[in-house]
């Protein structure tokens, strides 16, 4: 049988989600159809809300992508990626692109909208930028480095995001709205303000009623102006006001087009062989920027294009938001009228304020700061327009108060809420819906995610599920549960590793013919996991596969964000020499190196080196003597340290040698995540060593010995594991707990994960133990005596070993 062609142009969320109901999980039409996806973007689809976190640090690209390139083939879906429609001839049924004219029986329209751009003087100007794609958010990236000046044009929850996250990178950020108080659409005056007084306690300046003048700059942005005459100066300006549906292909193709592109119930334009759904549609006068309902037409459409009946019927959304670590919730409307009433409740010391608004015994609206757990509650009571009568004086301390408080029952605001109730508004999934799956066997948040797809997408419903799920397992519910290791199997980390060691599985064909692995050759989650723990535990049998790391690992340096990479050699302790500095000045000089910069790990980087040079400027700093920095490496980064006793008034012990002995017992190592040390000669830790994986503060009697700390997305202090009188006790001591954690912990968890899930009392109880301790010191010093080698020198050395593979091209979140 033949199939019909469909074609989708733009690689969206809501089209990726038709796609999956029209191809996962469709009847039998859904096999009759031969998809061609375009998308102006030179890749396919990823989650757009989570472009914040990417923007601010937490998570990378690679973690935001829905739709693998394994997904589209395993769909059969030819993609089409960084190729615009430019035409669409209706009369031929067929779209053009730069690669000629592809047919359709049905075409999906699924452009969604575009920036709003000021029409102001410079808006043109290099540096000048919207927030809507992976190309903007990498802009600002670039953008934000310490120091920087951003403005942000927009105070609504895009120009918020953009702001707080190049805030996160070190930008000094000034916020522009044009209206009284910030996302004015989504909180009224009271709440506006307190948002606003918590960016600026985070450092985030907020101008409200300032219009935008012009851009200043010449060559590029240098300055806003404002009407008031008011200048901030910047590097980059972020336009966030607005956006319009992307219309422009509707209208060249004259299809219906009011404020969107013109659809019926089944998502069908003025054209019976063309559909549209997304930000670019609109529907009985309506247009639609939220997930939920976009997700909705997805459905909606893809049972049409599968021959079902179905009717796209758009249903009221609450607003759950998340700007910089603050909970917002705003559902319905709250808005001042006549006969309409206020109940609000403020508590200025926890930065709480809610307010009810109600038309005699109706619920019309709520907004919520700080403290949102109820906002579903009252949503429901929204949606349903319930009479609050009876519940009004207690009202607005939500369902929990009558079941003694939320500290005597925290399960009782989710208990009160019926099965229907909305618990995640991107997916539409109502908690009835999440207690089917648990009950189904799905105990796990991922595996909660999997079956409804609650949480998967924004994310602020995540905490809300877990209680659902909590309330439904009872004492068996554990808070992110042990998942699979990755979709490839369902075994866990642990369980992975537990049966490497008890089967004699030496090798990554093996480990995945005897584990039943689900996916032939694995992927780029379980791979460099399964070489990790294959290498640790037996490190004279196994070698290691540079095919199953990460680009950076694979390559040896740090790739950046214009494909060149940044070089750090090793300095041991923070201790270099004139030669050393001369090497790198030359080095610098050489490869036209645009950046220089010293690292916190008391270390030199080159920053912009380009890909054909790596080999060379390896071996030009091995024949300096200098060896590679590991600064890419899930391993020993940096050993840093203080001056100690030999040149400080109040040093007790040399903590500068101890440290380049600690930096040259544990280089090279592989870990499961990068390790970073620090050796105080004081307890004035002017090395810092208490917010490091391990550090040693030297004290008049001896060492002590503190792990587990952490100073990035997460601040932690160590905590004292041991202390020991002499510097060769501390090096076993350290070597050993190296070992421990290296044998132990999951693949990407840094040590104070790791400790917070084993315990530090058991970690203590290894190190205690002589033999134990011994132990543990011997078989790192057996892997050292494999992995301590240089992998510059090597692969100067060797060139055709360094050439690019492209069997694995994600980057780790750190």
């Amino acid at each position: 049988m033949t199939k019909k062609k469909l074609v989708v142009i733009g690689a969206g969320m809501a089209s990726g989600r038709m796609l999956e109901h029209l191809l996962e999980g469709g009847g039998p039409e859904s096999k009759n159809w031969d998809v061609t996806l375009f998308n102006g973007e030179p890749r396919g689809n990823y989650n757009r809300l989570m472009l914040s976190p990417v923007l601010s640090g937490e998570k990378t690209y690679e973690q935001i992508v829905t739709h693998d390139d394994d997904w589209y083939e395993a769909q059969g879906i030819a993609c089409r990626f960084g190729e615009q429609i430019t035409q669409i001839d209706r009369e031929r049924q067929v779209v053009v692109s730069k690669g000629g004219e592809t047919p359709y029986d049905a075409l999906v329209i699924a452009t969604g909208s575009a920036p709003f751009i000021i029409p102001v003087q410079g808006k043109d100007l290099p540096g000048v930028c919207t927030y809507r794609d992976l190309e903007d958010t990498n802009a600002m990236i670039a953008a934000s480095r310490p120091g920087a000046k951003a403005v942000v044009i927009g105070g609504g929850l895009l120009g918020l995001e953009a702001a707080a996250g190049m805030a996160a990178r070190g930008a000094e950020v000034t916020v522009i709205h044009l209206m009284g108080h910030l996302m004015e659409r989504q909180l009224d005056p009271s709440a506006g303000y307190l948002l606003q007084k918590d960016l600026e306690r985070r450092g985030i300046r907020v101008h409200c009623k300032g219009a935008t003048k012009a851009i200043l700059g010449k060559d590029r942005v240098e300055a806003v102006l404002l009407d008031d005459g008011t200048v901030y100066d910047a590097d980059l300006v972020c336009m966030a006001v607005g956006i319009r549906p992307e219309v422009r292909l509707a209208n060249d193709a004259h299809l219906e087009v009011g404020r969107g592109i013109v659809v019926n119930d089944q998502m069908q334009t003025s054209d019976l062989a063309i559909y549209a759904l997304g930000e670019c549609v609109e529907h009985e006068k309506q247009l639609f920027g939220l997930v939920a309902p976009l997700y909705d037409q997805a459905k909606i459409l893809a049972e049409t294009l599968n021959g079902n009946t179905a009717a796209f019927q758009p249903v009221q959304t609450a607003t759950k938001l998340k700007v910089t670590g603050v909970d917002l919730f705003s559902a319905g409307d709250f808005a001042e009228g006549p006969g309409r009433e206020d109940i609000v409740f403020r508590d200025p010391g926890r930065g709480v304020y809610k307010r009810l608004i109600l038309e005699g015994d109706r619920l019309l609206g709520a907004v919520m700061y700080g403290d949102t757990a109820d906002g579903s509650w009252f949503f429901d009571l929204i949606k349903q327009g319930k009479d609050v009568s009876d519940i009004r004086d207690t009202l607005i301390f939500g369902p929990a108060f009558a079941a003694g408080g939320a500290a005597a029952n925290p399960l009782a605001a989710v208990a009160a809420l019926p099965p229907e109730a909305e618990i995640c508004g991107c997916n539409g999934v109502c908690k009835g819906k999440i207690i089917q799956a648990v009950e189904g066997g799905a105990t796990t948040l991922d595996a909660v995610r999997a079956t409804t797809k609650a949480s998967s997408s924004c994310g602020t419903c995540t905490g809300l599920v877990e209680k659902v799920m909590a309330l439904t397992l009872g004492d068996s519910f554990t808070a992110n549960a042990n998942p699979p290791m990755c979709k490839c199997t369902d075994h866990t980390h642990e369980d992975v590793r537990r049966m490497i060691k008890a089967q004699g599985l030496k090798s990554i064909p093996a480990v995945m013919q005897e584990l039943g692995w689900k996916t032939v050759g694995g992927c780029a989650s379980c791979r460099p996991a399964l070489n990790y723990y294959l290498l640790a535990d037996w490190p004279l049998e196994y070698r290691d596969d540079r095919q199953s790391r990460f680009v950076n690992e694979r390559n040896h340096a740090n790739i950046q964000k214009d494909g060149t990479y940044s070089v750090v050699p090793r300095m041991w302790g923070g201790v270099t020499t004139p030669a050393e500095l001369r090497a790198i000045a030359d080095a610098a000089d050489k490869y036209n190196v645009p950046m220089v910069k010293v690292t916190g790990g008391q270390r030199i980087d080159l920053l912009g080196v380009k890909k054909e040079d790596l080999p060379a400027i390896w071996s030009d700093f091995n024949e300096a003597g200098m060896v590679s920095g590991h600064a890419y490496a899930k391993g020993l980064r940096t050993v840093k340290t203080c001056v100690g006793e030999q040149f400080c008034r109040f040093g007790t012990q040399d903590s500068t040698g101890l440290g380049i002995k600690l930096e040259k017992l544990l280089w090279g190592s592989w870990t499961p995540a990068k390790v970073k040390l620090g050796v105080s000669g004081c307890p004035r830790n002017c090395a810092e060593a208490t917010c490091k994986d391990v550090g040693v503060v030297c004290v008049d009697s001896g060492y002590q010995i503190s792990v587990a700390g952490a100073a990035g997305m997460d601040v932690k202090e160590t905590e004292l594991l041991c202390t020991v009188p002499t510097e060769e006790e501390a090096l076993e001591v350290i070597a050993a707990f190296a070992q421990l954690y290296r044998e132990n912990a999951r693949y990407l968890h840094r040590i104070y994960k790791w400790v917070a899930k084993v315990g530090l009392d058991w970690c203590k109880d290894q190190i205690a133990d002589r033999a134990t301790r011994k132990a543990l010191y011997d078989r790192f010093m057996i892997s050292q005596s494999v992995y301590q080698t240089d992998p510059w020198a090597e692969l100067a050395e060797r060139p055709a070993d360094w050439a690019p593979i492209k069997t694995l091209t994600l980057e780790a979140a750190e």
